[in-house]
């Protein structure tokens, strides 16, 4: 099904994540601290540029609206992964933090982008389109 219109932005903006999800999935089994390190600073960018504010989008609109059609199970699931990749994402805020960047953070945190982002694309979208078409 095509995404609404209102959903075709967030929606474009999660290939890029994905993307993101396997450089870091991929930097954590080489085994090579660099790679791991470059990938976490990577991280923290990205995150703080096209993450965080993508998620503040779908937390003040989508979540909203979700919520109250009674969608609180799909919302609580957002919301605790949403912090969890706010919270690995942060330990590597520090120069110091992602130099000593542990490979098995760096993977939970590609691992969970990428199975978030399916989560939103298959679930919470469909969800949030079914409202929006009904509106």
């Amino acid at each position: 099904m095509k995404r609404h219109p209102q959903l075709q932005g967030l929606s474009r903006e999660h290939h890029g994540a994905l993307k993101l999800a396997r450089a870091a999935r991929q930097a954590a089994e080489s085994g090579n601290a660099e790679d791991v390190a470059a990938l976490a600073r990577r991280v923290v960018q990205r995150f703080a540029a096209e993450l965080d504010p993508h998620f503040r989008v779908e937390e003040s609109g989508i979540l909203v609206a979700l919520a109250r059609a009674g969608e609180t199970a799909l919302v609580r699931r957002t919301l605790k992964e949403h912090a969890e990749l706010r919270a690995l994402a942060s330990a590597f805020s520090t120069a110091e933090a992602a130099e000593s960047a542990e490979a098995v953070m760096l993977s939970r945190f590609g691992d969970l982008l990428a199975s978030h982002v399916r989560f939103e694309e298959r679930e919470l979208f469909e969800a949030a389109q079914s409202l929006m078409a009904a509106a």
